[in-house]
């Protein structure tokens, strides 16, 4: 996986922006309002149906049944996840009507990643939606690991903590180190770039959910 840490390396700075952003830090104190939360968790919901999307298109596009294979997976996975952690949250919340309005930065990350999957090459494809996976799987892993006894935001932290979620990732990175090894030296850079601009877009969404940014005018 060197190529891949390689990568990782790039966007060290901003994973530590965002494992230290309010949002995160409060929520793995427990003291995230429920408002701000729930904020989050209806863009997550919004973000992670067009994600579902974006790795479907890479399915389509793979040229081994194995990746091909692997992104449907993903992609039916996002929708498990949909189902089982958001609709827990929402029944808890009594949110019969979640948000159809996505906040600006939610509309400017899944429209580069739909972009991207549909209209840049596989291997950038690939890096734009790796970080999702990365980001999450090390922020859940280290909220968890200083998560408050009594957390009512620990399904959350569980879910992208777990097992299974590692594994994903995984995989998903994998994935990336086989096409950087085949790509050109132009096409990797374009790589890096795109797993660059996802990851700052998804520091923008924490951000966001903090301020609970709406639109402006």
């Amino acid at each position: 996986m060197k190529q891949a840490q390689r990568f990782w390396d790039t966007i060290a700075v901003l994973f530590n922006e965002i494992l230290h952003h309010p949002f995160n830090r409060e929520l793995s104190q427990g003291t995230l309002s429920e408002e701000k939360f729930l904020f989050y968790l209806q863009q997550d919901a919004l973000y992670l149906l067009d994600y579902g999307k974006a790795l479907s298109l890479i399915a389509a596009r793979s040229e081994t049944p194995r990746r091909m294979c692997d992104f449907i997976r993903f992609a039916s996975g996002i929708f498990t996840v949909e189902e089982s952690m958001h609709g827990t949250f929402f029944a808890e919340y009594s949110i019969q009507a979640p948000s159809r309005v996505k906040s600006p930065a939610c509309f400017a990350y899944t429209n580069f990643l739909l972009a991207t999957a549909s209209l840049r090459s596989y291997e950038e494809a690939i890096a734009a939606v790796l970080p999702c996976f990365w980001v999450y799987r090390e922020l859940g892993l280290a909220i968890h690991a200083r998560s408050v006894s009594g957390n009512p935001y620990q399904k959350w932290i569980d879910t992208y903590a777990g097992d299974e979620f590692g594994e994903a990732t995984e995989t998903a990175i994998e994935a990336l180190e086989e096409t950087i090894t085949s790509a050109t030296p132009t096409t990797q850079r374009r790589m890096e770039e795109a797993f660059v601009y996802s990851t700052r877009l998804e520091w923008l969404f924490w951000d966001s959910a903090y301020t609970m940014e709406p639109w402006k005018p």
